[in-house]
């Protein structure tokens, strides 16, 4: 697909993500029951989210983005190490209070947020590995490499 394709698409997919987001809002505003209050605000969050990645989708087809900078590195490595640990948590204190949750409908709901939290785990991963391989090169092995590679030698 060509990217200006692509990047079309995203926008027409982002503002329906958009739509579907206030169209729940709006839904929910006068409902005084709770849960489902919050079932439909979940559907509007995650529109949000999906909106926000499509945009990131749009901007990474568009643009150059830029590398992790040095000094924000160890810093980023070490948030999404300990993002990772928190999942991890998350998803064996859900297991254990699924096992433990008998009403069939609360078991649902919290089987949902912990497929959510597997989820999380499994995508922090793959960032990390991400960042940790393929982002790993600084400012100076850039600038190494384009003096090396393209810059005559004095």
């Amino acid at each position: 697909m060509l990217v200006e394709k692509k990047i079309e698409f995203y926008k027409r997919q982002m503002n329906l993500e958009k739509r579907i987001c206030e169209t729940a809002e709006n839904s929910v505003k006068s409902v005084k029951n709770e849960l489902i209050k919050e079932l439909i605000h979940s559907i509007a969050l995650d529109s949000k989210k999906h909106a926000s990645i499509i945009n990131s989708l749009i901007t990474m087809n568009s643009s150059i983005q830029p590398f992790i900078e040095e000094e924000k590195y160890d810093e980023l490595v070490k948030n999404v190490e300990e993002h990772i640990k928190l999942e991890l948590e998350a998803i064996k204190t859900y297991k254990e209070l699924i096992d433990q949750i008998e009403n069939e409908e609360e078991k649902l709901l919290l089987q949902a947020i912990y497929q959510d939290e597997l989820r999380h785990h499994i995508l922090l991963k793959k960032i990390l590995e991400s960042i940790v391989t393929k982002e790993a090169i600084t400012q100076d092995d850039i600038w190494d490499s384009i003096k090396e590679d393209f810059l005559p030698q004095f």
